[in-house]
């Protein structure tokens, strides 16, 4: 991932407490007396504004969209086997929380990986379903720009992905 702080209105970006947004401004603000630059950042989906201090962006873990390499290792991770550690469930919904607000995208499909439950065969547990929930909306979202796609149709797309593995594991097993 671009190691590059300098943004741009129009740039797509994530701040991994939000997921991806696009820069809307950078403007100046007086605060306090002092004038600070500020990345002005629109979240759609979420229909919200975030203002952080553009010397600030890289402490708060703000970055650009992953590249195609950085989407396709994910997508590498995503079609791997489940690896779900034998602790006990609020320790592990923990860590599948950290990791999807690390704004790291292969953290993030580690948690899709992981979580993903073949509606056909089994059914999630209302937590697993609400982790599961958000961490493929903020995948996706990444996943739909590096794409060029729409959030639904990245959503369908990596639901395929993960259906795909879950099917190609199964047939194997009998």
């Amino acid at each position: 991932m671009s190691k590059d702080y300098t943004f741009n209105p129009g740039d797509f970006v994530v701040y991994p407490a939000h997921g991806v947004g696009q820069v809307k401004e950078i403007q100046q603000t007086a605060v306090a007396g002092q004038n600070l630059d500020l990345i002005a950042i629109n979240f759609n989906k979420d229909k919200m504004m975030l203002r952080i201090p553009l010397d600030r962006a890289q402490k708060t873990g703000l970055r650009r969209v992953a590249d195609a390499s950085v989407m396709d290792s994910a997508v590498h991770t995503l079609k791997g086997k489940a690896k779900i550690k034998r602790i006990q469930w609020s320790k592990r919904s923990q860590e599948y929380l950290s990791k999807i607000n690390s704004g790291d995208p292969i953290a993030t499909a580690e948690v899709l990986r992981d979580l993903y439950k073949n509606p056909a065969i089994s059914e999630q547990t209302y937590s697993e379903r609400q982790i599961y929930e958000q961490a493929l909306g903020r995948f996706a979202s990444e996943y739909a720009v590096v794409n060029k796609l729409n959030e639904s149709e990245a959503a369908a797309k990596v639901e395929s992905i993960l259906q795909s593995k879950s099917s190609s594991s199964k047939s194997s097993l009998s």
